[in-house]
């Protein structure tokens, strides 16, 4: 097993709202030019969460769960970096007061955390209602790996993952490996700690030749040749790992999106393929 510096972490408040979904305008442009009216981010969805299919909803950018934000930008700010995947979350204000689920990912541009709570809880839950965070992860590293930059994790969901060293790397289950071609919108961020990347999915044939069809939230995925620690770009060599935050779209250049939780210039960095490497299995146990 792993070993980190978890002990050296402080855990800190952070708190946002359930926010309400944002629709600037009624149509979705997609990449064939043609306009559709989808459901997008924000809000409660009732009926997807981790572990479900991301590419098969008649949605632009769905996010599963509960979607948190700050009106405060400083504050949503902090909410957004200091937030960790698999991070501890509970309902503090309204009818589902009480109710404790987990952080699943964040979604960059838009600026949400995402979290997941069960149904029952969901249906007590309404926009506005405020949600704690027991916010754990940045600063994280493992020991004797300082070329591995963590991100975006809590240290017990990252030592629950079945990373094993083996010649002198270490090996990560993913569910997929992606080539850096279908590295879309994000690229070029100026930091890897907060928000996320998407997978481009616009060709098709690619999508069928690497089964990207069968993309689940919460899948723990690998993207070959990208260098993710302090940013987003092409590096030969390189690899980044992270967890489908949130679904498909329809526009050019976006996709299924994924919030970095490793990286490494180096090369130390490889992919075990495992279909049982999404989070829902190691949070919810399904």
């Amino acid at each position: 097993m792993i070993k980190t510096n978890s002990k050296n972490l402080p855990i800190i408040s952070v708190q946002g709202k359930i926010h309400h979904p944002i629709l600037p305008s009624p149509y979705e442009i997609g990449r064939d030019g043609t306009a559709r009216v989808l459901t997008s981010s924000g809000g409660i969805v009732y009926n997807v969460e981790i572990g479900d299919n991301c590419m098969n909803w008649l949605a632009d950018h769905l996010e599963p769960g509960v979607s948190l934000k700050n009106e405060n930008a400083n504050e949503n700010e902090a909410l957004n970096l200091l937030a960790c995947i698999g991070n501890e979350a509970e309902v503090v204000s309204g009818n589902a007061k009480g109710s404790k689920g987990y952080v699943t990912g964040k979604h960059g541009g838009i600026s949400y955390v995402l979290v997941y709570f069960p149904h029952g809880d969901l249906l007590k839950m309404a926009v506005e209602d405020s949600v704690l965070i027991k916010a754990v992860g940045q600063g994280l590293s493992i020991d004797r790996f300082p070329e591995v930059v963590c991100s975006n994790i809590a240290p017990d969901l990252l030592c629950g993952l079945g990373i094993e060293e083996k010649d002198g790397c270490l090996e990560v289950p993913v569910a997929f490996e992606i080539p850096p071609e279908l590295k879309g919108s994000g690229i070029g961020a100026v930091t890897s700690f907060y928000g996320d990347f998407d997978i481009t999915t616009g060709d098709r044939q690619t999508v069928e030749e690497l089964h990207l069809q069968d993309l689940r939230f919460g899948d723990i995925v690998l993207l070959k040749d990208i260098d993710s620690s302090y940013g987003h770009e092409y590096a030969r060599g390189a690899a980044a790992i992270g967890v489908v935050a949130h679904g498909d779209s329809i526009m050019a250049g976006h996709g299924p999106g994924v919030t970095t939780i490793l990286s490494c210039k180096s090369g130390k960095l490889k992919g075990r393929i495992s279909r049982n490497a999404n989070i829902a299995s190691y949070l919810i146990g399904r």
